[in-house]
């Protein structure tokens, strides 16, 4: 979801005036279906009947045919799967026509930036929230009782923390929403902008990035890593999860509970990793794919899609560790067998 919190909404708007602001006038309705009304934007799965979604491909085909979205930008081969009363919008890019309509809801700037200076900041602070040299905090910004907050941390707009919580030095955290016992140790990044493009390598035009990253209770995240927040949808880290120094975890990624993700591990985009699933060093993930829960990726895997509950993966690109050692001992034989009869 859209989190007005952190992303300004510009009002609600009728679907053809929509299409004419950014630009695709020649793609809306004629006839009553031109005054759907626009009241923000929203997955698929998540859409309202005021929302406006995005069906891109085929990949999108079965959330499609079960959203509840008042209308949808969608593509040609799977326009039959539109359900009755979702009004589609056929688009031969539904990405770009998606993306400048996000523009258009969630202008950048468009929330008012009032000099520091010249207003008191609103926050809601519990008691016994120890702040240190240098704290910066947003508007409308909630902590929780005993936390602390360490020299020159960043906490942005809207953002919430529970209770308990420890934020080293040098941390900053937006567009977030932050649990109990939550330990984030010296500069990590919370929040930033995940890295989206269309017509990549050409004119690189950037996807909104609209989304929130929610951590839930008693996670711990080490120095120096970043989560990005998620394109529409959320980032998601579950209770009890421990993430080691400069770990990267894309937009999108949900990440179970009671995980353990060692150093300079690098999640991209939309990485789904299942509940007590261990992650040694280095491991790299494809994106758009998922990990069962209990599964043990070995350290400096490339996971290049799914696999099941319960998994045990090496290797690039990565392959089951039962194959991967009889593979391994079959090349030592053949060495030593070529090297015998030399």
């Amino acid at each position: 979801m859209v989190d007005t919190r952190f992303h300004a909404f510009s009002g609600k708007i009728s679907i053809k005036d929509l299409l004419k602001k950014v630009g695709f006038e020649e793609l809306a309705p004629s006839g009553r279906e031109d005054e759907q009304i626009i009241s923000g934007a929203n997955e698929l799965q998540n859409a309202k009947p005021n929302e406006i979604s995005l069906a891109a491909n085929r990949k999108y085909l079965e959330l499609l045919s079960k959203t509840n979205a008042g209308c949808v930008i969608v593509h040609k081969s799977i326009i039959e799967a539109v359900p009755n009363g979702t009004l589609a919008i056929l688009a031969k890019d539904p990405h770009l026509v998606f993306t400048k309509i996000l523009e258009g809801l969630y202008p950048r700037g468009a929330k008012n930036r009032i000099l520091r200076s010249q207003i008191e900041p609103k926050q809601n602070l519990e008691k016994d929230v120890f702040l240190s040299k240098g704290v910066v905090l947003g508007d409308n910004v909630e902590i929780g009782a005993e936390t602390f907050l360490g020299a020159n941390v960043t906490i942005g707009d809207g953002v919430t923390i529970g209770r308990n919580c420890v934020i080293e030095a040098n941390s900053s955290i937006i567009c977030s929403h932050i649990g109990d016992e939550v330990i984030i140790h010296s500069g990590v990044r919370v929040g930033t902008e995940g890295f989206g493009w269309l017509d990549i390598a050409k004119s690189n035009i950037k996807i909104p990035q609209l989304g929130r990253v929610i951590i839930q209770d008693k996670v711990e995240i080490g120095a120096n890593s970043t989560i990005d927040r998620g394109a529409l949808g959320d980032t998601t880290i579950g209770e009890g999860t421990k993430i080691d120094n400069l770990v990267q975890i894309g937009h999108n990624c949900n990440i179970g509970r009671y995980c353990l993700i060692a150093a300079t591990t690098g999640l991209a985009g939309s990485t789904n990793i299942g509940d007590n699933c261990l992650l040694g060093g280095g491991v790299g993930s494809a994106g758009h794919l998922s990990v069962g829960a209990n599964s043990i990726i070995h350290g400096r895997a490339a996971v290049t899609k799914d696999w099941p509950q319960g998994s045990r993966i090496i290797g690039a690109p990565a392959q089951d560790t039962k194959s991967f050692w009889k593979e391994l001992a079959a090349l030592k034989g053949l060495v030593k067998n070529k090297d015998e009869k030399i």
